[in-house]
């Protein structure tokens, strides 16, 4: 079975920012990835539904899942680092489109900048700013780079949705054709 992950990227960025202070890290995040494990909490909370009625166990799951990304942005303020984030935000999991296309790929599009300005409360140093041409990017790089250049700075990107590379429509074919397979007896 060929496997790719998503959903690691926003604690792995604070991780490694935490332990390269001397550096300025630098993450390319899709909008699935950093709503991933929200995402993966409600497939949880469907199933549990239906092996229980427990709504103060599904209460305590739901908290828990819905702070980690949040807590991660946060730790990331509070620790005054300065990573740049690029948010690509192209309104859904386009690579787990091509690889297994379903309902489950559809996402709520959020107002990625809003929830980071929400988090941020005016407390430490963020910036953040949406983007949807060329010419805004440039510019938010270069705030970025030069006034910014002390704020954990996020950038979400806007792309449309079938906006993807040739080489990574082919690697979501592959891994399609590889994951259709029975599995390989060993």
């Amino acid at each position: 079975m060929q496997y790719g992950s998503i959903g690691w990227s926003v604690g792995a960025l604070l991780g490694y920012a935490q332990g390269a202070k001397d550096k300025r890290v630098i993450a390319c995040i899709g909008d699935g990835s950093f709503q991933v494990k929200f995402h993966r909490l409600l497939k949880y909370v469907a199933i549990c539904c239906n092996l229980m009625d427990d709504g103060l166990i599904l209460m305590r799951t739901w908290e828990i899942f819905v702070q980690v990304t949040a807590q991660d942005v946060s730790t990331m303020i509070r620790c005054a680092q300065n990573s740049i984030i690029f948010l690509i935000n192209n309104g859904g999991y386009t690579i787990e489109v091509e690889i297994h296309d379903g309902p489950y790929n559809v996402i709520k599009n959020w107002n990625y900048t809003g929830f980071v300005d929400a988090i941020h409360n005016g407390e430490g140093k963020c910036w953040t700013s949406k983007v949807k041409c060329e010419e805004e990017l440039t510019a938010a790089i270069e705030t970025a780079l030069g006034q910014k250049k002390d704020c954990l700075c996020f950038i979400e990107v806007i792309a449309h949705k079938d906006d993807t590379s040739k080489e990574l429509l082919e690697w979501g074919s592959r891994v399609s054709a590889a994951n259709s397979r029975p599995p390989n007896p060993q």
